[in-house]
């Protein structure tokens, strides 16, 4: 069991770190296209995960639930990008795409991974075979994890970005409010099992769709 555990996060690792920390580095991207040199200045548009790993939300966090949950669940999070929406060209409609930068870096991500799957399918069996495979697999579904669950309708996550921006003036400064407790919000959801009820069916779907255009069944 144990010897299970260590390698699945051997072979985790990568995919998870890259979904995590270029999923940050994809909302500076944006920002600075749209205006906002914030995160450009701190150094934080970059490729490079080590500049946008958290010690606890991309390390430790995502070890400890991976470890607890027998390899089923994953969560994690790296060092938000800082965006100063103020400073965007025009700062409602910008964040919605500053937002969406995020989850289409996953969209990106799962698709990569499973481009990775079929050449290991292609290519004749080696010792690589096996592991790429695996590595490819675990990409798509926690950049597909990541995708959805960031997609979700409550702030500060990009879903509620995006909500903010296209709502109304005054109800998105209404539906904005939420924010402080939004993070909470998630770990109620998350503990009580209802995020999980609400999210698999969306990433059985997003997964479904990836791995079809591969044909990886």
């Amino acid at each position: 069991m144990l010897d299970s555990l260590i390698q699945t996060l051997a072979i985790a690792a990568l995919p998870v770190i890259f979904a995590i920390t270029l999923h940050e580095a994809a909302h500076g991207y944006a920002a600075r296209h749209f205006g906002d040199p914030t995160a450009w200045l701190a150094g934080r548009i970059s490729l490079n995960p080590i500049r946008h790993i958290d010690l606890w939300g991309t390390i430790v966090i995502p070890i400890v639930i991976l470890l607890f949950s027998g390899g089923g669940m994953m969560f994690g999070y790296a060092k938000p990008v800082p965006v100063d929406f103020s400073r965007l060209k025009k700062p409602k409609q910008d964040m919605l795409w500053v937002a969406a930068a995020g989850p289409l870096a996953n969209l990106a991500m799962a698709v990569g991974w499973a481009a990775l799957v079929k050449l290991a399918w292609l290519l004749p069996g080696n010792a690589f075979t096996v592991p790429m495979t695996e590595m490819g697999k675990i990409g798509i579904l926690v950049n597909c994890v990541l995708m959805v669950l960031n997609l979700i309708p409550l702030p500060p996550l990009d879903g509620g970005r995006i909500m903010v921006s296209l709502l109304p003036g005054r109800l998105a400064w209404k539906f904005s409010r939420i924010e402080p407790w939004g993070f909470p919000i998630l770990l109620l959801l998350l503990f009580t099992g209802i995020l999980g009820t609400v999210m698999h069916p969306l990433v059985s779907l997003a997964t479904l769709i990836v791995e079809g255009f591969f044909g990886l069944y």
